[in-house]
């Protein structure tokens, strides 16, 4: 779709355009009307003129030359007449050999050329009475220099109109430009929503996007507290359900199970799966605190107390690092990041002798995050069965306990990659390949 600013700059060139041809047509038609109007005066001057110079002769009229302007004896001058009664007619000297047509109907007219350069001629026919005959006066002026100067002045109006519209385009380019500012900052805030560092939007806005402002926080506000609701649901539910689990290992515990060991041993596995997710989910509430919705995981922020966390839980003995580039931000969930990578590391720990390191770098495809550890790996025959659901291989005594199948959900939404392979420590390196966002 095309941008605003381009339809705006579009629809204004379209706009000045038709109205600038419209205004600049009309413009010269009344120039030039007015133009003819003012040199008809002149001419109908002259007609008048040329009415005074017809006197009563020997033999009835005759033109007086003595009244007559230099321009009319001097060739192809400019200015030309014709005078027609009854039979007769004069015309200038500076006709030549030329003939001024004459003209069918009293009036001004601008479609006669004359003369070897094709003079274009505005000729006036006035009638008259003069000592009782009827006289026609025709007076011509070569309209070419006006022509050619009003088609300089039409080049010359056409180059200021394309700089004007050039000057004015830059003009409404800026404007929009300052005009839709506020929607590049709802682009900004609403990316840093996105990233988690802010939960609303500015509401001073202009008018125009005040409406879609306050629909956008109504709805983050009852997003964020849809999740906190769940959040805390999700808690009380955990806190609640200890109390009657812990009841439920004490029974299972009980010696009138003694007769029924394999019973005894389905209940106790199954309550201790139970209180494992219980403790998950706690866990993972605790890590989120109270992010924003969308928060993005800030590595130098995160991972240093993320190690130091399973370093108290797993023991001093381990050495846990992490390699990543500075300022590193993944853009994923934090809540959904810390509960891949706590599952990862916290079961690489488990089964880790000393080393311990998480690596991540970004490549020009994504990302790729790397889980490796110094422990008894898992042969390569058996590593599929990690990703089923249910699978525990910590059970076994030769097993590295995994449970992949919430992880590899989480990628695979993301649509990513995970992959097993062997760790340069001799132990097991997963490696989760994700695309950039």
């Amino acid at each position: 779709m095309r941008s605003i600013q381009r339809r705006l700059s579009l629809g204004l060139i379209g706009v000045m355009v038709v109205v600038g041809l419209v205004l600049a047509q009309t413009s010269l038609w009344l120039f030039e009307l007015g133009l003819q109007r003012y040199l008809e005066a002149g001419l109908r001057n002259d007609s008048e003129n040329l009415l005074v110079a017809l006197v009563r002769g020997p033999q009835g009229l005759q033109l007086d030359e003595r009244r007559l302007s230099p321009a009319y004896q001097r060739p192809f001058s400019g200015h030309y007449f014709r005078i027609d009664f009854a039979d007769v007619h004069w015309r200038s000297r500076s006709l030549w050999d030329q003939e001024l047509p004459r003209l069918d109907h009293p009036g001004l007219h601008s479609n006669l050329q004359l003369g070897p350069e094709g003079q274009k001629l505005l000729v006036l026919r006035t009638d008259y009475r003069r000592l009782g005959q009827a006289i026609s006066i025709s007076v011509a002026q070569d309209y070419t220099p006006v022509r050619d100067s009003f088609r300089r002045m039409q080049q010359i109006g056409l180059g200021l109109g394309l700089a004007g519209l050039l000057l004015i385009l830059l003009l409404q380019r800026i404007t929009v430009r300052r005009a839709l500012r506020p929607l590049d900052r709802a682009r900004e805030q609403i990316a840093q929503l996105q990233r988690g560092q802010r939960s609303q939007l500015d509401e001073q806005v202009p008018r125009e996007l005040e409406p879609l402002v306050t629909q956008i926080n109504h709805l983050l506000a009852h997003t964020e507290d849809s999740l906190k609701r769940s959040r805390n649901a999700l808690g009380n539910l955990g806190h609640a359900l200890k109390t009657p689990l812990a009841v439920l290992q004490s029974l299972a515990s009980n010696e009138k199970l003694d007769p029924n060991p394999e019973l005894r041993k389905l209940l106790l596995d199954q309550l201790e799966q139970v209180r494992q997710r219980l403790n998950r989910e706690l866990n993972r509430a605790r890590l989120s605190g109270d992010a924003l919705p969308g928060a993005h995981l800030d590595c130098d922020a995160e991972l240093p107390g993320l190690l130091a966390t399973l370093n108290m839980i797993h023991g001093e003995h381990l050495h846990l690092s992490y390699v990543a580039p500075p300022g590193l931000h993944l853009p994923w969930d934090r809540e959904d990041l810390l509960e891949l990578l706590g599952n990862l590391l916290d079961n690489a720990c488990k089964w880790a002798d000393a080393e311990v390191r998480l690596t991540m770098t970004e490549t020009a495809e994504g990302f790729s995050l790397a889980v490796e550890d110094d422990g008894p790996g898992i042969p390569a025959d058996r590593r599929e069965q990690v990703f089923s659901r249910g699978t525990r291989l910590d059970e076994q005594t030769d097993g590295h306990g995994l449970g992949l199948g919430i992880v590899r959900d989480i990628v695979d939404t993301w649509g990513g990659l995970l992959a097993l392979d062997d760790s340069e420590w001799g132990g097991l390196k997963v490696v989760i390949e994700l695309p950039k966002r």
